[in-house]
């Protein structure tokens, strides 16, 4: 009998990509897709709903589906989270000792759990961050971040669980809505343009953020995953870099095909929190350990997500 992928919050931004993705790696039979929602927006997956902070209801779909590995996508992200920081806490936190806990157990023999750029601060330094930094963050979303990368840390040296995990930068796709991230502007920005031809930046116009095409972004979970339990010899958790941009670059770059798309900027609470991050990332542990290196550059990304787009409020109209 195949073992099976668990991935839970397959209805978030990344989860909805990364199931469609592993589907197609794996077969339709191999990948069960699970979020609190009562049924996925694609239909093309094997689902059960799942609350991800109920252990029992994870581990009956471990059992029932011969689970071997779990991908955790499910999360409450920066500028939400900001909104309700206790729940925020709760759902990052609890859904991520549950799954250690299997894992533990010896339930599950691998686990994918997404860390991201907003483990770092104020305190870190702005360029080039590396890999081993001061990380000191702001926000709830960044302290159960940071707090989940010691605590897989700490499941692997003191029970050996293998656990791996990516810093995800701000990650920008199509098909799936924004999930309330900080860097979300630079998808709401060309939802906007193709259907408004204009755009209102809760940003600043010179807010450098690094960013991510989300088939990177997938591409870098899946590699990571496979690699060699050996040859991850550096970090739990891996920078993974791309592109760094600011809105008035990317604005830029979305005029050269809409040439009259305009951009305001009001910048929001979401400011503060972008401040506190980073502007680019060092991420040569990962490609010394597993070969990382990415595809998609500023202009491939906007290209591609204005041909996308395009083509959904032309079939949607």
């Amino acid at each position: 009998m195949s073992n099976k992928i668990l991935l839970l919050g397959a209805a978030g931004q990344i989860g909805t990509e990364l199931t469609t993705f592993l589907i197609e790696k794996y077969g339709f039979a191999n990948v069960l897709a699970s979020d609190i929602k009562p049924e996925l927006p694609q239909s093309n997956a094997l689902y059960e709903q799942v609350d991800a902070t109920d252990y029992n209801a994870i581990e009956s779909c471990v059992i029932k589906y011969n689970v071997d590995t779990i991908y955790l996508m499910a999360a409450m992200l920066s500028a939400t989270g900001e909104k309700a920081p206790a729940k925020a806490w709760h759902l990052n936190m609890t859904s991520l000792m549950h799954v250690l806990n299997l894992a533990k157990e010896g339930l599950v023999k691998k686990v994918f759990w997404p860390s991201s750029i907003a483990v770092f601060g104020e305190t870190t330094p702005k360029h080039n961050v590396s890999q081993s930094t001061i990380t000191e963050p702001s926000t709830v979303y960044g302290i159960s971040k940071l707090a989940g990368e010691r605590w897989c840390e700490y499941y692997k040296e003191k029970y050996n669980v293998d656990v791996r995990s990516l810093r995800y930068p701000g990650i920008i796709s199509w098909k799936a809505q924004p999930g309330g991230g900080t860097t979300d502007y630079a998808v709401e920005i060309f939802h906007e343009a193709v259907k408004n031809r204009s755009y209102n930046c809760f940003l600043r116009a010179d807010s450098e953020l690094p960013m991510m095409y989300m088939d990177d972004a997938i591409a870098a979970t899946v590699q990571l995953m496979e690699a060699d339990k050996e040859e991850l010899v550096s970090h739990i958790s891996y920078n993974i870099a791309a592109t760094s941009f600011t809105p008035e670059i990317l604005a830029k770059y979305i005029k050269k095909i809409l040439p009259d798309f305009s951009i305001e900027y009001n910048p929001d609470f979401r400011q503060k929190i972008a401040d506190s991050w980073p502007s680019s990332i060092d991420d040569s542990a990962a490609r010394a350990d597993w070969n990382w290196s990415p595809k998609y550059n500023l202009e491939e990304i906007t290209r591609e997500m204005i041909s996308k787009l395009e083509d959904r409020y032309a079939i949607n109209s």
